[in-house]
């Protein structure tokens, strides 16, 4: 799959997806103005164009990535494993993701909801999962 961000300065390849997965939580929030729908795809990414994505370190275990030029949310990038999450957005044939778990669903603000029946899981839960892939 070929993505790029709003002024195409930064290219992202990775291996075809079908699945998303969504973050409800306050950091995602607040980077993005609501929750973050994102593309797991490990560490099999490629960037390419002429910009290199500008990080921030978001937390002790994570950076996110963003372009500087046009400001497109790139990914989440987790450091312990490697492994990004990339927003759904940047892929033109994001139309046909499905969309298969929502983590940080304690987060969740009632001012929106979504109509997909997924599995959902508190941050907490997200955690522990996250940490049994690590070892």
């Amino acid at each position: 799959m070929e993505g790029s961000c709003l002024c195409g300065a930064i290219e992202v390849s990775i291996a075809d997806q079908a699945k998303i997965d969504v973050c409800h939580c306050t950091t995602c929030r607040r980077w993005g103005s609501g929750p973050m729908l994102a593309v797991h795809c490990g560490t099999d990414v490629v960037f390419g164009g002429k910009q290199k994505p500008t990080t921030y370190p978001s937390s002790d275990w994570a950076e996110r990535g963003f372009c500087s030029i046009c400001g497109t949310h790139l990914f989440y990038h987790l450091l312990s494993s490697d492994e990004y999450a990339l927003s759904a957005g940047l892929f033109q044939q994001g139309a046909n993701f499905e969309m298969s778990s929502q983590i940080f669903i304690e987060q969740k603000p009632d001012y929106y909801d979504f109509a997909n029946e997924t599995p959902t899981m508190t941050g907490e839960q997200a955690f522990a999962h996250f940490s049994e892939h690590d070892n």
